[in-house]
Parts: structure tokens; sequence; C-alpha cells
């Protein structure tokens, strides 16, 4: 008997768990526990649907406060509609809406006590609990519009506050048709004169109560305010347990179009709207199929995907003829075609555009589109948009951006339009947004490096980026058939990172003007010469030549000791240059890993170099403990600013078992398989299947559709066409597999003909 209890209750798990789905693993709280000194993802629970024009979030922090979500927080301000795409850039065109029980408006009187227990978030739904009003609130996303239910008590004074924020806001409220409008100017910057984002909100149940707001003075029976602080408050009699239903849609357009965007929401109420967005997370995350039994790893892998598809956002929308139509962030005109917006490629061109191109291409196709829409209205190609041209980081990697979605097959937009903004941005630099094109690029096109002492911060990171770019830029002109007059300038300036090395320290450093390095010289100062890092995470910087660098720094010994040495080094720190240790700094101090700084961009692609020199067994052992030590799916779960997808996708990546150290090449450099097994359902139709014998992190030995396989990448030809590759696993590092020249991944130097290390 009790076998048979047993066997029936094994029974009952399994079928359990097979009956999750992909967005049953994710939490949207990952990374939500962070403040401005330390960051574990610096992120929010967004609720909306993936690559979604409006997010909506609960609000903790003030009006105005990047942290608009922190996991520490005890009281809710608001649920708010939000474009955010980092603390440091801030949000625009946001609002709020709140319910309460009483007539109040200002933010802090308003905000409630909640808790977590009494919380659920996910990607397609959220609820709280507003312990001061005894009022459940809850919301379910579509692309622009939102369903929302509020259950209130026993109240002649249930109400909800609609909050248009400050710098210039609008509200009317329109009883006969139980309608809110309005609009909001709220921005941090890159916004043309004209912008506004207008909403539309329809009650199932007219008003019993109508009021508006003049900068926090409450005009009962009025019913239109403009003004710097517009707001209205509406309200109801209510029985205990009454619901009343709010149905929500913005804009950029019009009022006109915020109309027609609420017609996204189901014809079936809430939940409706709650399970087609539900459908909609699981088509998009059961892109990539995992079976496994280590339901940690599942939390986290599901969880960090999530993330990967929730940036660049969409800037578009559907006009009455159901053609994408968009508000230009950069002219402010209103254009036909796709735009996207709320990401920065310093980030994300390392793996998270890699990633769409494997995954999602069809939605990268588009997003090629909007680039084009972006250089046609503004004169260059973004390298920050939130929502048009942001003064922020350094590089010119829009090239990468353009040139991986080509290399990798892209095609259904204007590629002639591209290989002409690529071209200018690499040459020009913007005249009010100095972060986009190239700052100090006559310098740079003249010496072959960027000077550190022409006023140029940053100097040595823009000149390594600027030369992988260069080799970005010279791979698409040869894909296009440009003739070769006209793209050996770009091969060229590729190995312009030459300049920078300093054989004496065998690191990258500063060079001035006349040609000299930088004096006095600390390797361990962040800043400076280099973007949020030292020379120690920036001289791997140069992502198209490996094997070039391996050469300058004396042959696979040198190299693979000053890899480890990064990992041997304790971690300290020179923080002159900021006054004080950034975040991005105490991330790397605090996590046990010497001067590895996985926090953060510039270094993350680092583990995986040991493939091009020959020990292909420490990238299986690093990547292991960083996805070990430095993700889960807690509200702490990643070690430093997860920033727009691209930290969640070096994780997806890096489960799968291979990373893109190289966009625009058509390469993916092997780490090690997490799951015991991965199934990748392709676009084209075709499956990619990832088996592995163990959970254990060395390689012995591994196969491709049945034939063994030693090299040290994969091709994105080889996948796209579909196949099995299957691992066998060890406990113990195979000091053989994957050690010979020709086992190495692609390295410019031997494109062409760079006489080889000896």
């Amino acid at each position: 008997m009790r076998r048979a209890f047993l066997s029936i209750f094994a029974a009952i798990f399994t079928l359990q768990m097979t009956a999750q789905q992909p967005v049953d693993y994710v939490s949207t709280l990952v990374g939500t526990q962070s403040k401005f000194e330390l960051s574990t993802g610096n992120t929010y629970p967004a609720v909306a649907l993936p690559w979604g024009m409006n997010f909506w979030v609960p609000q903790t922090g003030k009006m105005g406060d990047g942290w608009q979500y922190t996991y520490s927080a005890d009281k809710i301000r608001g649920l708010k509609q939000t474009h955010q795409p980092s603390p440091w850039i801030n949000d625009y065109g946001q609002f709020a809406v709140m319910p309460t029980v009483g007539t109040v408006f200002d933010e802090n009187k308003r905000a409630s006590w909640f808790s977590h227990k009494a919380e659920k978030a996910t990607p397609y739904y959220y609820s709280v609990y507003l312990a001061d009003y005894d009022v459940t609130a809850e919301m379910a996303p579509t692309m622009r519009a939102a369903h929302m239910r509020f259950t209130y008590p026993a109240t002649d004074e249930a109400r909800l506050v609609v909050d248009a924020f400050d710098k210039g806001s609008y509200v009317k409220v329109i009883p006969d048709e139980n309608k809110i409008i309005g609009y909001t100017t709220r921005n941090s910057g890159g916004v043309p004169a004209n912008f506004k984002n207008y909403f539309v909100m329809v009650f199932e149940r007219p008003f019993d109560y109508v009021a508006v707001v003049k900068d926090s003075l409450i005009l009962e029976g009025s019913k239109e305010i403009d003004c710097d602080h517009a707001g209205a408050i509406v309200g109801w009699k209510t029985r205990r347990g009454e619901q009343i239903n709010v149905c929500v849609a913005s804009s950029f357009i019009s009022y006109e179009q915020a109309e027609r965007n609420l017609k996204e929401l189901s014809t079936s109420g809430f939940e409706g709207t709650k399970n087609a967005a539900r459908d909609c997370w699981n088509e998009v995350l059961g892109k990539i199929e995992i079976e496994d039994t280590d339901i940690d790893r599942l939390r986290t892998f599901y969880s960090c995907l999530y993330r990967s598809v929730l940036f660049p956002r969409s800037f578009y929308e559907i006009d009455e003829k159901g053609n994408p139509v968009h508000y230009s962030p950069y002219n402010g005109q209103v254009r036909p075609g796709y735009m996207f917006t709320d990401t920065g490629f310093w980030d994300t061109f390392r793996c998270l555009f890699p990633l769409l191109n494997l995954m999602y291409p069809s939605m990268n196709e588009k997003m090629q589109e909007g680039l084009v829409n972006t250089y046609q209205e503004s004169g260059f190609l973004p390298e920050w948009a939130s929502p048009g041209h942001r003064n922020c980081m350094v590089g010119n990697n829009s090239a990468s951006i353009v040139a991986d979605a080509y290399m990798k097959g892209r095609r259904n937009y204007d590629i002639e339009e591209l290989w002409k903004a690529v071209v200018h941005g690499a040459n020009a630099v913007h005249p009010d947004v100095k972060s986009t094109g190239r700052v100090g690029y006559e310098l740079y096109n003249k010496l072959g490096y960027v000077p550190c002492d022409v006023k140029i911060n940053e100097s040595a990171a823009r000149t390594l980026e600027y030369a992988y770019d260069d080799w970005c830029i010279y791979q698409l002109g040869k894909a296009l058939g440009k003739p070769k007059k006209e793209i050996d300038i770009y091969a060229k300036r590729a190995m312009n990172y030459r300049h920078l090395f300093d054989k004496d320290h065998r690191l990258m450093r500063g060079k001035k003007q006349d040609g000299t390095f930088q004096s006095p010289y600390n390797p361990l100062k962040w800043g400076d010469a280099f973007t949020e890092g030292n020379a120690w995470h920036y001289t791997w910087s140069v992502f198209h030549d490996v094997e070039g660098l391996i050469t300058l720094m004396g042959g696979r010994e040198h190299f693979n000791n000053m890899l480890d040495s990064v990992f041997n080094l304790p971690p300290i720190y020179d923080d002159s240059y900021y006054g004080f240790p950034i975040h991005e700094i105490r991330e790397m101090q605090i996590m046990n890993m010497g001067n590895y700084a996985h926090g953060n961009q510039p270094i993350q692609h680092m583990i995986y170099l040991y493939g091009f020199s020959g020990q292909p067994w420490k990238t299986q052992y690093w990547i292991r403990e960083v996805m070990n030590r430095m993700y889960s799916a807690a509200p702490d779960g990643y070690c430093g600013d997860e920033d727009n997808g691209q930290t969640s996708a070096w994780y997806v990546f890096s489960a799968l078992g291979f990373y893109p150290v190289c966009p625009a090449t058509d390469q993916y450099v092997l780490g090690t398989p997490l799951f015991k097994k991965a199934t990748l359902h392709l676009e084209n139709g075709k499956e990619v299947v990832i088996q592995t014998s163990s959970a254990e992190r060395f390689i012995d030995r591994m196969t491709f559709n049945g034939s063994e396989y030693t090299k040290n990448y994969l091709t994105h030809k080889d996948l796209n066409n579909g196949g099995r590759l299957e691992f066998k696993m060890s406990a113990q590092p195979n000091y053989q597999r994957g050690t010979s020249a020709e086992d190495a991944p692609y390295s410019f130097s031997k494109e062409i003909g760079t006489k080889k290390r000896k």
C-alpha cells in the first residue's frame, strides 16, 4: 500500500511539473533589491508583453525617482505606466493610477502599505493587496493597453486617482462616456518640443464622484484641467467585494490613436486579456524549451529570457489601415513604419541582439527597419535611445547591430540606407548628442587612436570600440560587394587596437597625441581612459582579433597567464577618477572573484577567450562559477545592472553552451551547457537539440549530428540548419580537447594573413 501511495504521489508530482509552462518559471522581481550604491539588477517588475510599447509597474519610489520599484519598499504609490529602460536614464511619458478609499491625491499621503506575501508578480498579470484601503488591484497588459480591475470594500468613498505627473499635463473627465482622457509630457530628455503621451481610460460604471487636481489642489465638481501637475479623481459607492474594471490605453500620436489602441484589449474582459498575455509569453519564451529537474535553474533561465525580450521597446502603433506608424522622437513628426527605442548599444550589441538574430530574427528585421527610419529622421543611427538620442556611454556600436543582423541572414529592409548610415556615423558626430556618431573621429582617423590628452574622456575605450566597429563596417561592406578601395580603410582601422597595447604591462593604455603613453599609469584605475572599468577589463575588447591580441602578448602562455591574473588579483581598485567607488566597483569588490567584474559589460566575454588560446576547460570552469554564484531567481539575482537584456542574454547563451564573442561573425564560442536537454525551436521550423550526459561542468567530448566535434565554436549556419549537439560531461577537465590552432574561433589576423604567432 505504501509503495502504491508513493507511486501515485510521484505520478501527481510529475504531472504538476510537466504542466508548468515557461512563463510559470519567471520571477519579475529578480534584480529589484537594488539601490544607488549597489545594483543587483536595477530592474523593476514590468507587466508587459514582449517588446511592448507600454510597461506597467507598481510604483514604490517617488515621482521622478529612477528606482521606481524596490523590493525593500513598504508602500505603493500607484500603478504606473512606464517607459523607463534604466534608473540612470529614467522615464518618459509616465502617468499613474491609484485606488483609494477617501479623497486623497498627494503621492505620499495616498501611498498604501503592502506585502510581498499579498503580491503576485508575473509578466502577464500583477495583483497586490493595498492594506490601507482594503483594496485589491490587478492589471493585465497588451502591447499598448491594459485591463485593470479593482476590488473595493463596502464604502461610500471608493476612489481612483489619475496622476498625469508634473512638468506639463492635462486631464479631462467625461462623465457621459464613463471616460477620462489626458496627456503627460513628463520626460528625462531625448524628446522633441511637441512630445506628449495621450491616454484614454474607459470605465464600466458611471462616476458617483468627480474632481480634477491642479498642482495638488483638489477641485471637486470640475472636469478639466491643464497645468503643471494635473490629475483627476473619480469615485463610486461600493459593496464589499465589488469590482471596478478600467480599460486604459495610450498613444504618442493622438487621442484617436489611443482609442484605436484600446481595441487590443480582449472582448472577453479582464480574464481574456490576462489569458491572451499569458499565451503570448509562453509562445515567445517557449522558443527555447528546457528539460531539467533543477527548479532553481529553470527559474533563473526563464527569468533571464523574460528580461531578454522586453527591450528594445516597440515605439510604433497600428493605424486605421493596419499599417505600422510612429511618432518620431527625433523630429516630432508622425511617420510611417517601425520604430524601436530604449536600448543602449554599448551594452546590447554584445549578445542581446545576437540572441534576437538566432531566436527571434523576424523581430530584429523590424528593428532594422526602425534603424532605417531613425537615420532618415535624425541623420544618425542611435547609440543610446530613450526615446530619441541620449548622451550616454561611448562607442559606435550601431555598426555591430547592423552588420550582425545582415551577416546572420536578415534581409527585408533597406540595407543600402543602413550602409550609408554606418559609414556616416564612423566619420561624424551628432552636433547635440556627442555619444552619437564618433567623438574624436578626426584624430582617430588621423592617428589611429583617440588621444587621452585632448579633453575627450574614456579615450582608450573609444579607440578599442571604434576599431571593432570599423571591422564590422568592413565585413558588411564586403558582404554587400562594396569596392575594395571604399572598404579597405576600415580593414586598416580595425587593427588600431594595436596602438594602445603597452608591451611592458601586456595591457591596453591611454596614449597622448604625441604618441607617448599616458603617465602615470595604474592598470587598476577605473574610468579616465576607460569606461566604467580599468585596463584589466578593457584589454580584452578586441572581439574581432583575439589571435592578434595573443600575438601582442607574446603567445598563448602569456595570454593565458594574463587571463588567469584577472581572477588571481585581489579586488583592489583606484577610484580617483570618480572620487568615490561607483556601484560597478562595489559590485566587483564584493563578489570574491578577483578583478573580474561581471556586473558590467566590458569584460563579460573575457572568460570565453580561453577557447582561442588552447585552454577551453578554463572557460568551462569559470562560466559555471559565474552562473552558479552571480545569477539566481531571487530579488538580488544579478551581480550588477541587468541593462536592457544584455546581462540576462549572457546567461541564456551561456546556459545553452555557447556565446557570440564577436558579433558580425557567424560563430559562437563554446562554453559549457547547463541543462539536461535544451531544444531551440527556430523560426525556420528547424530545431537544435542540446543534450548533456550529466550536470558536471567540463566537456569530455562532444558530437554534432553524430560526428565527433573538437572545435571551440559553432557556426550560425550550422545551428540555423538544425541539428543535435551531444555532450559527454565530466567532473575533470579534458586537457586534449580543443587545444589545436585549428580549433580556435575566428580572428581577423587569420583572415588578412597576418603573421601567425610563433
